[in-house]
């Protein structure tokens, strides 16, 4: 028997504890999606251009970007750049209506972690959402610790 009942039910595992994402761009169902990425537990936050991104993306508080390519003030490798300087860890998923398969390529080889084709997709989103904030996470990724948060001594 192959039924459904054959198979166990799968159990999707938490989220790091303090993951945020940020929605770079000025998506015409933001609020749609995250809608649902909130329903799947993820916080997120919107930047409106590649400038206040890359300012946001620099507090560290981020470990999930969703990001249009190409923005009027530059392009998403802006953000890989702040990631190498400033030696933070984050994915950058990429939003995009058509990507051909040779610019597909070329954006993972660049440091994209995967490539969405719209966020109309809400459900595809919050799960390549939810993959990416693992990764970041597995890289060394997480909520920043404050100065004054004490560390315990086992």
């Amino acid at each position: 028997m192959n039924g459904a009942a054959d198979y166990p039910a799968r159990v999707a595992p938490e989220l790091p504890t303090g993951s945020q994402v940020l929605i770079v761009g000025d998506h015409t169902n933001l609020d749609a999606v995250i809608a649902k990425l909130q329903e799947s537990g993820i916080h997120a936050k919107t930047a409106k251009s590649m400038t206040e991104a890359c300012e946001c993306v620099r507090s560290g508080h981020f470990q999930a970007i969703l990001s249009r390519p190409l923005m009027s003030d530059g392009s998403w490798r802006r953000l890989i750049d702040v990631a190498h300087h400033y030696e933070l860890e984050f994915e950058v998923v990429l939003v995009a209506r058509d990507f051909d398969h040779a610019g597909w390529a070329e954006a993972l080889n660049d440091g994209a972690f995967d490539i969405l084709e719209t966020l109309n997709n809400q459900l595809g989103a919050a799960e390549v959402t939810k993959r990416a904030l693992w990764a970041a996470y597995l890289k060394g990724a997480g909520p920043r610790r404050t100065a004054g948060t004490p560390q315990k001594a086992a």
